[in-house]
């Protein structure tokens, strides 16, 4: 289960529409508690594809089906998180005109201890958001969110 703010999901399907066609990403900041995890920021990030990531992964691609986030990016969120007494315990993306679902490729670059947002944009408008964890066995399970409904 994870738990946030209804901004936070708002701010997801704004970045999604934003960067329609392509794919957005970025990562979930928070907290792990015996509950679950908590996401108390969002930071979104550019989608770092390229050339050089097909050739990495091994699987064919572009922008629009495809998304990494550049090693120093994440490093230095990482570094930002700590200050605050945070850790990163998610990413986020989005899937163009196409289900809220995992790919194979979004299986292949999954980590088990994250959790996996993932919005879908149909013609440039934000519309199913779902969350996802990897199990032991590398095969994703859906993930409850719980939001507060404040905003």
């Amino acid at each position: 289960m994870i738990t946030t703010e209804l901004k936070h999901l708002n701010q997801i399907r704004a970045h999604g529409e934003r960067g329609y066609p392509d794919e957005c990403c970025g990562l979930l900041l928070g907290k792990i508690t015996e509950m679950g995890k908590i996401i108390l920021e969002v930071r979104e990030t550019e989608n770092n594809w390229s050339a050089d990531g097909a050739e990495y992964f091994q699987m064919s691609g572009s922008k629009r089906n495809r998304f990494t986030i550049a090693p120093e990016e994440m490093l230095k969120v990482v570094k930002e998180a700590r200050e605050k007494c945070l850790e990163i315990v998610g990413v986020y993306h989005s899937h163009p005109d196409y289900r809220a679902v995992p790919s194979e490729f979004d299986r292949a670059i999954a980590w088990p201890e994250y959790s996996y947002i993932i919005v879908s944009v149909e013609n440039g408008r934000a519309g199913e958001l779902l969350s996802w964890t990897l199990d032991l066995d590398h095969q994703f399970l859906a993930e409850k969110i719980l939001t507060d409904c404040k905003d």
